[in-house]
């Protein structure tokens, strides 16, 4: 089991690989690359109950803080110079995110069955492939394989957006996607190089244990620039308003499946991760602005909804929202703001990915997204009118539901934080957004099942729900509640890493580390240098943890 434990991140990554290995090796011929898919990616989901199962039982590697620990490590020298790790591990956060990937990708699948319909072997290849990058993200604690994992993610999506969205808009779409991530990506391998010819390492807790001591050497406008590098490229990712140019067209245009696993994760998980583990001072710095872009990002999403005639463009808009109710929780840096922040990833990702899907289920009856063209569904409809009330009341935040629990942590913490002058202004504003949601979703509901017949409504007879489809909407919307009434089972995880970067500032002496460093002079430090500083900072945070 010890064994096991070391070996299980690299199965969790390597399956969907081999999977679509194989993929790429079968004809194309009726169902069997959709079967196939199913398989792999079930096996997968599998491997990943591992992860919750074992992680209070087994080996931990100590980062920075009293609590911050990574499970399931496995550490390999994978090429001596420049010194690159093969370096994989999860805390609560990660272990979740990799539970979640695993959990929504046979449900992509599910949803796939018979929306594509054409080229099956160039889909399902693309999507396990893409499956491997997210995987690969959440694990890595070694930025070089980080970045081959954040660019390789970028690969598979194009191909999919331009391949296989619904429009003639697709290529468009697609090669949007592809710069508005690209371009930012650049800035951020300049970034980890930077930090790399400064520290001599690649390793994101060596790195975390200098920066919690203020011990990275470089000028702080050099740090500066490196952590805005970092920023902009992950909050491109998310994306944080006003960097969302790309979101709209690219969720328009993709597949059901492309679509559920895009949303957010990455770049939050990047931000918490990166961006706050390596520059925790600088994060703090640039937090008021972003709690305001978070609080403006819920409005702006939610009035842009509201006045939505296509569905697609309705959801989409509503993911802005949603995901800046996030970036609003996780820069408050308190405790409530971070833990909700965290666990409203979480919550996102299914109830998202519950309203997406079933978004592409009406598409598959009706050919259209256009609210204008559809109404009177609930008496022909009756199963997907209910799972949609029961969707559209989970993404709204409604008591006892999976997002009631991140969002009232959020505005809690929002209320709390001492980083912004006017926080009680900004938690109002973003409460709003809970009434808008509320408004635009109860609003899509009753124009598309409850108003007048439309044209194609009334033309096509359409079909309930499938066995199929039973069995990939119920396993959500059973989370909806697990996740609304038993939170502390999740959050329990998610809560150190909370009260680390809550607390990392705090813990040290600042002007006193950075004064050593100035009397040391601007020269680049031997490697030797670089080791000692590092064992110096793990012990300093050691001591400070255990006083």
């Amino acid at each position: 089991m010890h064994s096991f434990d070391h070996s299980i991140l690299s199965l969790i990554i390597f399956t969907p690989l081999v999977g679509a290995l194989i993929l790429a090796l079968l004809p194309d011929r009726g169902k069997l690359q959709p079967a196939a898919a199913l398989v792999v990616t079930l096996v997968t989901f599998v491997l990943t109950l591992h992860l919750p199962a074992n992680f209070n039982g087994t080996d931990v590697s100590r980062t920075f803080g009293s609590q911050q620990t990574f499970r399931f490590v496995q550490d390999v020298l994978w090429i001596p110079q420049p010194a690159i790790h093969y370096h994989l591990g999860v805390d609560g956060l990660g272990m979740w995110l990799v539970v979640l990937s695993g959990f929504l990708a046979p449900l992509g699948v599910l949803a796939s069955w018979n929306a594509i319909s054409g080229r099956r072997k160039l889909f399902y290849t693309l999507f396990l492939l893409q499956q491997v990058a997210m995987l690969g993200v959440f694990v890595s604690l070694d930025l070089f394989l980080y970045y081959a994992f954040w660019e390789l993610s970028l690969v598979p999506m194009t191909i999919l957006i331009a391949t296989f969205g619904r429009t003639e808009n697709r290529r468009r779409a697609g090669i949007k996607f592809f710069l508005y991530a690209f371009i930012p990506s650049a800035l951020l391998l300049v970034g980890m190089l930077w930090l790399y010819v400064q520290t001599g390492t690649f390793q994101l807790p060596d790195l975390a244990a200098l920066a919690a001591t203020h011990a990275i050497p470089g000028s702080s406008h050099a740090l500066w620039l490196c952590s805005l590098a970092f920023l902009v490229a992950f909050a491109v990712k998310v994306p944080v308003f006003p960097l969302h140019g790309w979101m709209i067209d690219a969720f328009a245009e993709a597949p059901t499946a492309a679509v559920m696993v895009l949303a957010g994760k990455l770049g939050l998980y990047s931000i918490l991760r990166f961006s706050f583990g390596i520059f925790p001072e600088q994060s703090r710095h640039v937090a008021p602005l972003l709690i305001v872009l978070g609080a403006i990002g819920i409005v702006y999403g939610a009035c842009l909804a509201l006045v939505q005639d296509d569905l697609k463009r309705l959801a989409s808009f509503s993911t802005l929202g949603h995901l800046s109710f996030c970036v609003l929780g996780i820069f408050t840096f308190t405790v409530n703001g971070l833990d909700g922040g965290m666990y409203q990833i979480l919550n996102h990702g299914i109830s998202g990915g519950a309203l997406f899907l079933l978004m592409g289920m009406l598409y598959e009856r009706y050919r259209t997204y256009d609210m204008r063209d559809l109404g009177g569904l609930s008496g022909k409809l009756p199963w997907m009118v209910t799972l949609f009330v029961i969707t559209a009341l989970s993404n709204v935040g409604l008591p006892a539901l999976n997002s009631f629990v991140g969002e009232f942590l959020i505005l809690s913490g929002t209320a709390q934080t001492a980083l912004s002058h006017h926080n009680m202004l900004w938690t109002t504003i973003a409460t709003t957004g809970v009434i808008f949601s509320a408004a635009y979703l109860l609003t899509m509901i009753q124009r598309v099942f409850y108003a007048d017949l439309g044209n194609i409504s009334a033309e096509r007879k359409g079909w309930d729900l499938t066995a199929r489809e039973h069995l990939a909407l119920w396993p959500m919307v059973a989370l909806f509640v697990i996740m609304g009434v038993a939170s502390p089972y999740f959050t329990r995880q998610l809560d150190p890493l909370g009260t680390t970067y809550a607390n990392v500032p705090a813990r040290f002496d600042a002007d006193q580390t950075h004064a050593a460093l100035t009397k040391a002079g601007p020269a680049c430090p031997t490697p030797a240098a670089i080791q000692a500083q590092i064992v110096a900072a793990n012990t300093k945070v050691m001591e400070a943890a255990t006083r």
